[in-house]
């Protein structure tokens, strides 16, 4: 009866699922066979697989795509993609992907700035972590399980339905998925008080290559570290996090105060940078550079935009600034007072009102992008400030903008090896890049711009090596090769990541993956291995 039973869901399966894709039809027919007969729920499997024969299919691919430039015809697509309900849904996966030969790209919110989560050069499934979405706070305990594939915006909204005095230490993009965003590191507005994200996980799940369920207690240490900063796509699959939450006031209180050349942004962003890191830890003054209209008729100009943050009153914050940074001329009428998750919209620019807005998983007007990251370790002169304003007046740089956001604070005490994010003490700020194009044909110009923006930062920035940060993704400093990557080249971009953390990355991934099934253009390899060249 049993075999009757899946013989012809294996039918039904080939039946609806087959298509002609960059494989053959034999492998493609070989998976599905495969997934339909390891899976245990099997009437369950039609609901959660979908191939380009599927009409749900590039709705689903798309819908979790945040960079226009990994949505054409071009991008290479899935095989098939899988939505699990339920965590036992994945295990069958990745026992069919390794017996089939496909790669794995795992996604929770699709914010992989290199679209790493959802495309590859070889054949591969996507797992979808869209449907693990399942947030419980215990606010006693000042915790709170989060499934991989929730947002961060539905998790601050569910900590605030049972608390206004608890917070979290992650983005400020409220449809970024926790999965990837934690695994990377994460940062937000809470970062010289709490620090990151990834320093607040106390436990998590993980499905490993032999497709175990794994808490923090099974999997040991040395993973559990791995995972918390250093990109869990590449050990495994990331089920869920449980985090510590962390107290925050009643009230908090924002600015935002923008500055022209003409308003002398250029001593007051330079003035900044002696201050920003060296503020009360409540208090976090970020600045956005963007190009902007001057007052004077028809001419452009560059605007500096100090948004803060401050988790306390107004009454407080005002001495604050007028000691450490009176050349901003901060006024009482330029702040606001409000609640933690209040200050969660302002932050992202949406109406401080209803909170039902960060239950939306969707991203408003997605774009093609290119970004990148510097660290800041020594002020940068009013000459190179200048610089950077003159490549802003560029034509590619309308929609471009620069994000200094300070460390100092809970970043300066934390040690750059407690997690696998290294980026700690003796940074004084980090510099996001970011630059926005709409036609899908002239992407070469704007990323052509934005490397020579970043090129021309080189002197300004860190050195030996110069750092990067996984969460903000960039190929342009290196990339694995598709299945044979040697030590030497991955430590090419490793380094910019992780700095001394990678030999042990590399270590963990060797004992947890030696056949480097968990792969991509940017991910951990073993030192050993079918897949590696020239080991160590």
């Amino acid at each position: 009866m049993k075999t009757t039973s899946n013989s012809s869901l294996l039918f039904t399966v080939l039946v609806i699922f087959s298509c002609s894709w960059a494989v053959s039809s034999h492998e493609h027919d070989d998976f599905l066979q495969c997934l339909s007969l390891q899976s245990n729920n099997h009437s369950s499997i039609s609901n959660i697989v979908y191939t380009p024969k599927n009409s749900s299919y590039l709705s689903i691919l798309n819908f979790s795509i945040q960079n226009l430039r990994f949505e054409s015809e071009t991008t290479p697509k899935p095989l098939v993609i899988i939505t699990p309900v339920h965590e036992s849904q994945i295990q069958p996966v990745i026992h069919c992907a390794k017996e089939n030969g496909m790669q794995i790209r795992v996604r929770s919110g699709g914010h992989d700035y290199e679209g790493l989560s959802y495309t590859s050069q070889v054949p591969f499934v996507i797992i979808d972590l869209v449907n693990l979405r399942e947030i419980n706070v215990d606010v006693e305990k000042k915790t709170a399980w989060i499934q991989a594939g929730a947002r961060l915006g539905e998790l601050y909204y569910r900590i605030a339905e049972k608390s206004r005095t608890l917070g979290f230490p992650g983005g400020v993009c409220p449809t970024v998925g926790a999965g990837g965003h934690i695994s990377g590191g994460g940062y937000g507005t809470l970062i010289r008080k709490y620090g990151l994200a990834a320093d607040h996980v106390i436990d998590a799940r993980i499905i490993d290559v032999n497709g175990r369920i794994l808490d923090r207690s099974s999997m040991g240490e040395d993973l559990f570290w791995a995972i918390r900063g250093g990109g869990a796509a590449s050990f495994g699959v990331i089920l869920a996090w449980k985090l510590e939450l962390v107290d925050v006031p009643e009230k908090v209180t924002v600015f935002t105060i923008a500055k022209t050349l003409e308003q002398n942004a250029t001593n007051i962003v330079h003035r900044w940078q002696y201050v920003a890191h060296k503020l009360d830890e409540d208090l976090a003054v970020r600045v956005f550079i963007r190009r902007a209209n001057s007052s004077q008729d028809g001419k452009r100009t560059i605007q500096a935009s100090f948004q803060s943050l401050f988790l306390g009153g107004v009454d407080r914050l005002l001495p604050l600034m007028q000691q450490s940074f009176p050349e901003l001329g901060l006024q009482r009428e330029d702040c606001t007072e409000m609640s933690w998750i209040e200050s969660a919209l302002y932050i992202y620019g949406l109406p401080v009102g209803s909170l039902e807005v960060l239950l939306n998983r969707t991203q408003a007007n997605v774009r093609h992008f290119k970004a990148k990251v510097d660290y800041v370790q020594k002020p940068i002169s009013k000459n190179g400030l200048e610089g950077i304003w003159k490549r802003f007046f560029k034509e590619e740089a309308e929609e471009a903008e620069m994000l200094f956001v300070p460390y100092g604070g809970r970043m300066d005490e934390v040690s750059e090896s407690s997690i696998p994010f290294p980026h700690r003490a003796g940074n004084l700020y980090k510099i996001h890049y970011m630059v926005n194009w709409d036609e899908e044909e002239a992407s070469e110009r704007y990323i052509n711009w934005i490397r020579r923006l970043y090129g021309y930062m080189a002197p300004y920035v860190s050195k030996f090596p110069r750092a990067a940060y996984i969460n903000y993704r960039d190929l342009d400093i290196g990339v694995n090769n598709k299945g044979n990557t040697s030590y030497a080249q991955a430590s090419i971009w490793g380094r910019k990541y992780f700095k001394n953390n990678f030999n042990r990355l590399v270590q963990v991934k060797t004992k947890v993956d030696p056949s480097n099934f968990f792969r991509n253009e940017q991910s951990i390899p073993p030192i050993y291995s079918k897949w590696t060249k020239n080991g160590k």
